[in-house]
């Protein structure tokens, strides 16, 4: 009788059978299984997800026990490195796309969502400067104890300075959350969240999957402009470069022709100025050759006039001996 009654508690519900067989099935087919945290996903969020990328995946929750047994009933010991994954509050994934290409869809997939007391803020929190469409009122108070200076401008309160009020990491208060929810900020991002995922194609479980997709394309621009900057500076020529190599090309050339106008006209100039110079002086020598004929022709008047005097005054000498002797 006991033995019966072992036996009876050791049967396995059907219901248990076919979740395991289509999960083992599922894991077999697909080339992507990927686990994904749903934790703090609201139950209506999880099934709008599930929809949303039905086309490209299908999502199974079940409990560990079952997963662990599908992915021994496969007989993939591979698989099996995700069993630490394996926890409350995942789903499993399945898909025939490669398993970035799986997270980024996910990705795509996620919506803000308000805080609420107890959790951790992803990044840091942050109330900014500006007009609310709140009146004056016990809600003051609830600005103050959260270190935002505010005040009332216009009949509604404005936030004077942008505050952080919760650093990433930091436990989110129950008057945080109250605050955030008013000024309708929405700090999460509310989805699916990849743990780790088994590649069938390269037999591969990759147990890091963040897909940051604003930052990485940030980042191949910045890659793009230096190489393309490197590519113009040493000359290398293709149809990406070639444009600025020639538009490089004519700004040397202006400046060439610039600089070499410069000179010219510095040489022009010190021509110009030697003409000047010897023209100034050519100007001085013909003044002074003047200046002394001047004083040559005023000397010889002088000495002119002195000798007329002299010849009238012998003259006159003359004629009063004549005078002096006939008497």
């Amino acid at each position: 009788m006991v033995g019966q009654l072992q036996e009876e508690k050791r049967e396995v519900p059907e219901y248990k059978k076919r979740i395991v067989a289509e999960l083992a099935k599922l894991m077999k087919e697909n080339r992507t299984v990927m686990i994904a945290s749903i934790k703090n996903v609201p139950a209506k969020q999880l099934q709008i997800i599930k929809k949303k990328i039905a086309d490209k995946a299908k999502a199974k929750v079940a409990k560990k026990r079952l997963i662990i047994r599908a992915i021994e009933n496969t007989g993939n010991e591979k698989l099996k490195e995700l069993t630490p994954f394996i926890q409350e509050n995942i789903i499993l994934i399945f898909s025939q796309l490669d398993p970035f290409e799986l997270a980024a869809i996910l990705e795509e997939n996620k919506t803000p969502a308000h805080a609420k007391a107890g959790q951790i803020a992803p990044d840091d929190i942050v109330i900014h400067e500006g007009p609310t469409e709140f009146p004056p009122g016990p809600i003051l108070s609830e600005f103050g104890n959260l270190g935002v200076k505010v005040a009332v401008e216009n009949g509604k309160i404005a936030v004077k300075e942008t505050k952080v009020v919760a650093k990433k990491g930091e436990e989110i208060s129950e008057a945080l959350a109250s605050i955030l929810l008013k000024l309708d900020i929405k700090p999460f991002m509310i989805g699916l969240d990849p743990l780790a995922a088994y590649d069938a194609q390269s037999d591969i479980v990759f147990k890091e999957i963040k897909i940051d997709k604003e930052g990485t394309l940030s980042m191949l621009r910045d890659a793009c402009m230096k190489a393309l900057a490197f590519a113009v500076s040493i000359g290398y020529y293709c149809k990406e470069t070639i444009g600025f190599i020639l538009a490089k090309a004519a700004a040397h050339a202006k400046a060439l022709e610039k600089h070499i106008k410069t000179e010219e006209s510095g040489a022009t100039a010190g021509e110009e100025k030697e003409k000047q110079e010897e023209s100034s002086e050519e100007k001085e020598v013909k003044e002074k050759e003047a200046e002394d004929d001047k004083v040559e022709e005023e000397t010889n008047k002088s000495n002119g006039n002195k000798e007329e005097n002299k010849g009238t005054a012998e003259e006159n000498e003359t004629n009063k001996n004549q005078e002096q002797g006939e008497n």
